[in-house]
């Protein structure tokens, strides 16, 4: 499926050559994708719709790296977060699947970084694991009691996990979401920027799974005005109906601190308002953003020396970050499918041809 710019949406800002967060060097992403069944839900077989997405910062090696988090509703889960609040560092993969399934993810999670020695040799007589996993609700179209997500899935999305071009719309974790009353799910997009005359690259990966039709903007058109019909059809109302949440990973090979990185997802907000997100109070809005720079600065006992940029020149990563969150849910949103789930309820794309009307 075509990214937004591919359908004349303009953008502020210059892209990496995949306009995805795997510009950032190193940064791997994985799905797995779980669609099965048709018609009435029946709680433990389907309809599934569903599925896990695998952020792997350095890939399939053990090398934890500067990090920082931030909340802007917390109506919502992101594991082990206050790890990283507390030590300045990721150590894990950054998993995202539904709501009911975080513990089956974390378990796995575990599991297969046990048995892959992810953390050989820091942990080589001691094994202990505290997993970073965000989720959304997808029970509006999935089955979401029924528990679907199982360990050997999330195994494929790490195990699967790659560089490159990355799947977007209706895969992995983004499979049963919705955004702004369109099909929603897994978006992403980057920015290069400079600082101080050195190129460096933000990337940003988000499950989109929020919003309302009517305060839908895409670059600066009040698009949810503009297509008011194909709303969702629900014929039953489903578990749980509420607005639902957004999960935004941010990577960069920018130096940046721990407290840097904070600054940074506090920013990711911005782009999001620039969508028309406003932070709904059932909504989970929970951000993570990491450095792949300084290498080998988490060595246990010996001195590091670190680099960072200076505060004064955060702004050009400020930017990126809002910018490219920004394009990463309407890629979300492009990318997606229409999708029929339980009960038949039905939630459309987003109108290509309607779309490039507009910007035309």
């Amino acid at each position: 499926m075509p990214k937004a710019r591919e359908l004349g949406v303009p953008f502020e800002g210059e892209c990496g050559p995949f306009n995805a967060i795997t510009d950032v060097a190193g940064v791997e992403v994985g799905h797995t994708t779980l669609i099965d069944g048709d018609g009435d839900l029946v709680v433990g077989k389907g309809p599934v719709r569903t599925g896990v997405t695998a952020v792997l910062p350095r890939g399939k090696q053990f090398d934890p790296v500067m990090a920082g988090w931030y909340a802007l509703n917390g109506n919502g889960e992101m594991t082990g977060t206050t790890w990283v609040e507390e030590s300045g560092f990721l150590e894990s993969p950054v998993m995202i699947t539904n709501t009911h399934s975080v513990g089956a993810v974390h378990e796995a999670t575990i599991a297969w970084s046990y048995e892959q020695n992810f953390y050989s040799p820091r942990f080589s007589d001691v094994f202990w694991s505290l997993p970073v996993v965000g989720e959304t609700y997808d029970g509006m179209l999935n089955d979401i009691n029924g528990f679907h997500v199982k360990r050997e899935h999330v195994f494929a999305a790490l195990n699967n996990a790659k560089s490159g071009p990355v799947p977007e719309g209706c895969v992995g974790g983004g499979t049963g979401m919705i955004c702004h009353g369109f099909k929603g799910g897994i978006g992403t997009a980057s920015r290069i920027v400079t600082v101080q005359d050195k190129s460096y690259t933000i990337g940003v990966l988000v499950q989109a799974n929020y919003g309302s039709r009517q305060n839908l903007m895409i670059s600066g058109q009040p698009v949810g005005k503009m297509i008011p019909d194909l709303l969702p059809q629900i014929n039953q109302k489903a578990s749980g109906n509420r607005d639902g949440s957004i999960i935004v990973v941010v990577a960069t090979d920018a130096p940046l601190l721990p407290h840097q990185l904070k600054r940074l997802a506090r920013r990711v907000p911005l782009g999001i308002a620039r969508v028309g997100g406003m932070g709904a109070d059932s909504s989970g809005d929970i951000f993570i953003a990491f450095s792949t720079a300084n290498e080998g600065a988490a060595q246990r006992g010996e001195l590091s020396t670190v680099a960072m940029i200076p505060n004064d020149q955060n702004t050009p990563l400020f930017e990126g970050t809002v910018f490219a969150t920004e394009e990463a849910i309407i890629n979300a949103l492009t990318a997606a499918e229409t999708m029929v789930g339980i009960n038949n309820n039905t939630v459309h794309a987003i109108p290509h041809d309607r779309l490039q009307a507009i910007f035309q």
